[in-house]
């Protein structure tokens, strides 16, 4: 649990309960005191706790984390991260960091080198962009791109001729090829961001330039994978 930021998707409805996985992490990890938890709005965070039945006691350990207090808490937060302690962040409904001031938290996560994972998430893809960090203000999904080479070249142009964060999918087993082909492509400038085998024991991520990227890709055995690419 060291040196982790772990984000908590909590359902829209508050009548209904919190997933197993989050519910069992919580409740073994929210009195520990290397352990921080962040909320969105204290009052509607109390309620859906109590209504889970977690430990009561934590309720006065809630850091509020919100778009009035994030520019103001991030640094702090990351040097605890850093000194070995483990943040969760819940907002009031849905996944954590999309389109939620978590996404500034996240990206600082990864420009320290500090893991970004999630509690189970039915949805890879607003999954993989919570994990980025990037922004997702506007973004495009590629979805699976052609799998004739030449066609593929074509598609990555015209995807770096677009100014918003991209995200691309495809079988494990094409992603050398998809890598080599971002390589000869104008989107090699940009920061990349590739979530594999997630919510699963093999889960692995990574954020940083192309050139890291490449080596990191190189280094994996056909995994599922959902791939961010940052805006211009």
């Amino acid at each position: 649990m060291k040196q982790k930021l772990v984000l908590i998707p909590t359902p829209l409805d508050e009548a209904l309960p919190l997933e197993t996985v989050a519910l069992d992490l919580l409740k073994g990890h929210c009195l520990q005191d290397d352990v921080l938890l962040l909320v969105e709005e204290h009052k509607v965070a109390r309620q859906r706790w109590i209504k889970w039945g977690l430990p009561r006691e934590a309720i006065e350990r809630f850091i509020l984390f919100n778009e009035h207090t994030q520019d103001s808490l991030r640094t702090e937060i990351i040097a605890k991260l850093k000194n070995g302690m483990t943040a969760f962040l819940m907002s009031d409904g849905g996944m954590p960091a999309f389109c939620d001031p978590g996404q500034k938290l996240v990206k600082q996560c990864h420009e320290n080198s500090i893991k970004v994972t999630a509690t189970p998430f039915p949805n890879s893809v607003i999954l993989a962009l919570s994990l980025s960090g990037m922004d997702h203000s506007k973004f495009t999904f590629a979805g699976f791109l052609s799998t004739d080479h030449s066609e593929r070249k074509k598609e990555l142009d015209l995807l770096a001729s677009r100014n918003e964060t991209l995200i691309v999918m495809d079988t494990p087993y094409r992603l050398s090829a998809l890598v080599s082909d971002i390589g000869s492509s104008r989107l090699k400038g940009r920061k990349f961001f590739i979530a594999e085998n997630l919510n699963s024991q093999n889960e692995a991520s990574f954020y940083g330039s192309f050139s890291e990227f490449q080596k990191f890709s190189a280094e994996q055995h056909k995994p599922e994978f959902v791939l961010v690419i940052s805006g211009s």
